[in-house]
């Protein structure tokens, strides 16, 4: 499925991308095009105009000077003197260019004549022309009157060169677009690509998440569902007895609760991944709410014969902004993994301290140490993962490995660190640290 969306997403970017690159470039092409033509024909009418100018200028026209104008100029001229054409070298064997002055002539009688046949006086006139060969030229007309008549005067200038370059820079913008298309699409394949990791990365975690939820729902349905037939005696030929039934009932009942926790905690991470658990900000003491936790886990650790003790600052920490219920909850989580995996005579450790970082200059710092088990280096980055369990844990049947998970999105949610470290002499340190926000000084009434 993913292979497809990416194919899809390559092309689509691609497509996009391409199509907004070829029409830059057509509008680049017909910008250049156009001011390519305008400058050309702009220097032909400056280079006609001065060579009509020498013609004015001129008594005597030779052969020799037509033929050098029209080989610095690259032109042909036609020079009709009182109505007989100036013919000079080898031009009068030339019948293309006779037939091609012609229909110059004809174009810019049936174009422009009509509005310079009144004038007296000289003119000249410029203007683009096809012949019927499909040749494109520059024409410029000239009137020279003068004592003894007139003088016309006819100028072509082939447009081959400026084909050429037009033709010479559109392949070179085919062949730029050609490779910006490729690159953009080879760009698409591995960005879309690079897109779609955290897409699938996520699917697969659903897949994993859904999995093992059912898994561990599995087994608590069994059990209820065993336990109920028993009752109904469905398992043997006679019905439990009231005292068997009640055992019974009571494994239905913790079964029922254990089942109760785990989706009370799936239903948490599943607010926490779209991000809408509510987190309601208000005045604490962190020194106070470090006491409360300490007391409602002190009893247990008294059960397991734990020694279970508090550090706090020497001076009270000033009040700040927090949600003590969120709070409250991460602590139970550190604290009741702390009771379950320290053996008998063992001890655990809750502390408070205000730090001060470069990168966070105004935080404190709660520890939760005990002298449990440990946890190995290769599973310390592991344990924050939904259902991960360590070996040592997997026979618990209280733990669904989804307490320190629910412990990282919390802190996540008030943007501080969890981490665990090896506590000296065995066992493990997990340090949260959190950002100290002042709480706002109440306003006396």
């Amino acid at each position: 499925m993913f292979r497809k969306v990416h194919y899809r997403l390559t092309l689509l970017c691609g497509g996009i991308t391409t199509f907004l690159l070829l029409v830059m470039s057509l509008l680049y092409l017909y910008v250049s095009e156009s001011g390519l033509k305008q400058s050309h024909f702009l220097a032909f009418q400056r280079d006609t105009g001065n060579l009509i100018a020498n013609f004015e200028h001129q008594t005597i026209i030779s052969h020799t000077w037509l033929a050098q104008m029209e080989s610095l100029n690259s032109v042909t001229i036609s020079v009709t003197d009182n109505g007989v054409p100036l013919l000079f070298c080898n031009r009068a064997q030339d019948e293309t260019r006779e037939r091609t002055e012609q229909e110059a002539l004809e174009y810019y009688r049936s174009h422009f004549a009509a509005a310079t046949d009144s004038i007296f006086q000289s003119y000249h006139t410029a203007y683009p022309f096809t012949s019927s060969d499909g040749r494109d030229y520059y024409a410029s007309y000239a009137y020279i009157p003068h004592e003894n008549g007139e003088t016309e005067i006819l100028i072509l200038f082939p447009l081959e060169n400026q084909k050429k370059q037009i033709q010479s820079q559109r392949r070179r913008f085919a062949a730029i677009d050609f490779t910006a298309m490729v690159l953009l699409f080879l760009f698409s394949f591995f960005f879309t690509k690079k897109l779609l990791v955290p897409v699938e990365e996520n699917r697969l975690e659903q897949i994993r998440f859904v999995a093992a939820a059912s898994h561990e729902l599995r087994t608590p349905l069994a059990v209820i569902l065993s336990c109920t037939g028993a009752i109904r005696g469905q398992n043997s030929t006679k019905k439990a007895s009231p005292e068997e039934a009640e055992t019974f009932l009571s494994t239905i009942y913790s079964e029922g609760q254990r089942m109760r926790r785990l989706i009370d905690d799936m239903l948490f991470l599943s607010h926490a991944d779209s991000h809408d658990f509510p987190i309601r900000m208000e005045p604490i003491e962190p020194d106070t709410l470090l006491l409360n936790s300490y007391e409602a886990f002190e009893a247990l650790a008294r059960e397991k014969n734990i020694r279970f003790g508090i550090l706090l600052p020497d001076s009270p920490m000033p009040a700040c902004l927090g949600d003590s219920g969120r709070l409250l909850q991460l602590l139970a989580i550190l604290l009741h993994n702390a009771v379950s995996y320290t053996p008998e005579g063992g001890s655990i450790t809750l502390s408070l301290s205000h730090s001060a970082r470069l990168y966070r200059p105004d935080s404190y710092t709660i520890a939760v140490a005990d002298s449990g088990i440990g946890i190995p280096d290769g599973e310390k980055a592991k344990i924050f993962q939904r259902f991960y369990r360590s070996e040592t844990s997997r026979s618990a049947k209280e733990h669904f490995g989804l307490g320190l998970c629910i412990a990282a999105e919390i802190v996540r949610s008030f943007h501080g660190s969890l981490r665990v470290e090896d506590t000296p002499g065995g066992g493990s340190t997990f340090l949260l640290e959190l950002p100290f926000i002042p709480a706002p000084h109440p306003t006396p009434s």
